[in-house]
């Protein structure tokens, strides 16, 4: 189909929600299911069954498998592809916050940041690939390409610069500050 430079689609006036296909694809739609104030740009990202409310995505089968998710921002192709319940997490790059099913306050920017999160909250990756294995570890601030790369359920770590504490799988309440510093510490604590 071919459409003019500028199209107005009052929804209220003539649908229950907008939706454009690209192909046999959804593309650009604003789902509302029993709640509203939903975008979604991408292909197939969304779906047509959430009940989730407020959340803003753009990128090819971003927030896929949301089904009562609210307040949630997903930009990059496959951010938070599987989050299902979580809340109020913002996934910027390509594949982050990928697996996160019902994990609340996260921010991950970077592509493939805290990818392996479940329901680990409060967490925030900036960094291609930071805390990329945590799963349920919570309260975590990684900054720096690789930093926390390796955590899984520590809690309360803190790690910027590069590969600061990168290793590290169930430690907790460390603080690491600058190029690798605290690289290989897997389990201390109190650092």
């Amino acid at each position: 189909m071919r459409m003019p430079p500028s199209v107005f689609i009052d929804g209220a006036a003539f649908c229950a929600a907008a939706v454009f296909d690209l192909g046999s694809f959804r593309f650009i739609h604003d789902y509302p299911g029993t709640g509203s104030g939903n975008i979604f740009v991408g292909e197939n990202s969304g779906n047509y069954t959430m009940s989730g409310t407020h959340n803003t995505v753009v990128g090819r089968l971003s927030l896929f498998s949301n089904t009562t998710g609210t307040y949630n921002i997903a930009i990059g192709e496959k951010s938070l592809k599987f989050n299902s319940t979580g809340n109020s997490n913002t996934a910027v790059g390509s594949q982050s916050l990928y697996s996160n099913t019902s994990g609340n306050y996260n921010s991950a920017f970077g592509e493939s940041s805290l990818y392996s999160n479940t329901t680990g909250y409060n967490n925030s990756a900036f960094g291609n690939v930071s805390l990329y294995y945590n799963t349920t570890g919570f309260e975590n601030s990684a900054f720096g390409m690789y930093s926390l790369n390796n955590n899984n359920t520590g809690y309360y770590n803190s790690a910027f610069g590069k590969s600061s504490l990168e290793n590290n799988t169930t430690g907790y309440y460390n603080s690491a500050f600058g190029w690798s510093s605290l690289r290989n510490n897997t389990t201390g604590h109190d650092n």
